[in-house]
């Protein structure tokens, strides 16, 4: 069977087309800047990557071109060997799985916006789009926040007025589940067991650490929205909230303002005032720039915390897993991090972690808990969600 991942932003579409009965990715294609000028899309397949610059005003058009392109480029032979669509939707409120897109389902994640005001309504594009092109074929929504469904009471609640959360939907919703339901189950194969204690942490532009016990999370660092955790590439990650006021009056700003410098303008970029990527900031430290140095440092320092956190919540783990772009590539920062863990027995050994991009145990001899750096494949466990329910 043939599925599809599409993952619509505002003003993109991301696609991935697996063979499921070979758990293979047969093309993958990115379409950007969707309704702006200078529109194009990038289409991998076959080990040759086809770029062109092509009008694209809607998604709808977007999608249109996308379904030519498979078949133009003899990716399939026409429309009908497509058997199932799986949308990711960011934010799912109380959605603890996924699920057949219904007319009921869209009229749900329309009403979620608030929630994900980026993303939500991008996804409903993106499911729209494909429901004019497809009619015929079903469509799964694959939920960021469902993975995290499972967290007990006490740890998704906040400390204010509960009927924050009765009348307005106040809690911790968490992000990334994709990732971190893919890295869990990944997890339990490698473990041989569904009965381990983990912490795993998906870091990269975007991160968020999980953690969890017998393949189910019972804590995640994001919260109401993806703007709280640990500190990130332009997002300030946790602080204190009566900032917000203070630099609104300072500043002459409004609260959706300042809200939005978290969002955009904090983090890696906002210490270093020049960088937004991890690699720059590893470039900018070789060459002894201090605020990269300090950057690095807080950076480190909220996921060790974060991990010492859960550590202690789960009454210690078996496995400690980086995955994503940063975990997943970058030896340094999995060096600095694990370098600080020392205190609860965990250390890698500093060859393996050299490996960048692959599955690969960095477990040092005298660690007394199992460390991984696993590649996450979101795209990947969107088609098999979509598959189980179609």
């Amino acid at each position: 069977m043939k599925i599809m991942s599409v993952n619509a932003g505002s003003s993109s579409l991301k696609f991935s087309l697996f063979d499921m009965d070979k758990t293979l990715c047969i093309a993958s294609g990115y379409f950007e800047r969707v309704g702006l000028e200078g529109s194009f899309y990038t289409i991998k397949y076959n080990g040759e990557k086809i770029k062109e610059e092509v009008e694209l005003p809607n998604h709808t058009v977007a999608v249109e071109v996308m379904l030519d392109r498979l078949i133009t480029l003899g990716i399939i032979k026409d429309l009908e060997e497509i058997d199932g669509i799986g949308h990711r939707i960011v934010h799912g409120y109380t959605y603890d799985h996924s699920v057949i897109i219904t007319d009921k389902v869209i009229e749900d994640i329309k009403s979620y916006a608030d929630f994900a005001p980026l993303h939500n309504p991008a996804h409903i594009l993106g499911i729209e789009a494909c429901k004019k092109a497809l009619p015929n074929v079903p469509m799964v929504a694959v939920f960021d926040t469902a993975y995290h469904q499972t967290m007990p009471k006490e740890n998704y609640i906040y400390p204010v007025p509960y009927n924050w959360y009765t009348d307005y939907g106040v809690r911790k919703y968490g992000a990334h589940g994709t990732s971190h339901k893919y890295i869990a189950g990944r997890l339990s194969e490698i473990l041989n067991t569904k009965n381990y204690k983990a912490i795993i942490c998906h870091l990269g532009s975007g991160c968020s650490l999980s953690a969890v016990k017998d393949g189910i999370c019972v804590d995640t660092s994001m919260g109401f929205t993806p703007l709280a955790g640990v500190m990130m590439g332009t997002r300030s990650g946790d602080i204190d909230p009566s900032i917000i006021p203070y630099i609104m009056e300072k500043e002459g700003l409004n609260a959706k303002e300042v809200v939005d410098m978290l969002n955009k303008k904090s983090g890696l970029l906002g210490v270093s005032m020049k960088y937004s990527d991890y690699r720059d900031i590893r470039n900018a430290i070789d060459e002894g720039d201090e605020q990269a140095i300090l950057a690095n440092k807080i950076f480190v320092n909220t996921v060790v915390k974060y991990i010492a956190n859960y550590y202690v919540e789960l009454e210690g783990i078996d496995a400690l897993v980086f995955t994503a772009g940063l975990g997943e590539n970058s030896s340094p920062a999995r060096h600095d991090i694990i370098s600080k863990l020392k205190v609860l027995g965990i250390s890698i050994d500093e060859e393996k972690n050299k490996t960048i991009g692959e599955e690969i145990e960095l477990t040092s001899k005298d660690s007394k808990v199992r460390v991984f750096a696993i590649p996450t494949n979101e795209e990947l466990m969107i088609a098999k969600e979509t598959l189980s329910l179609i």
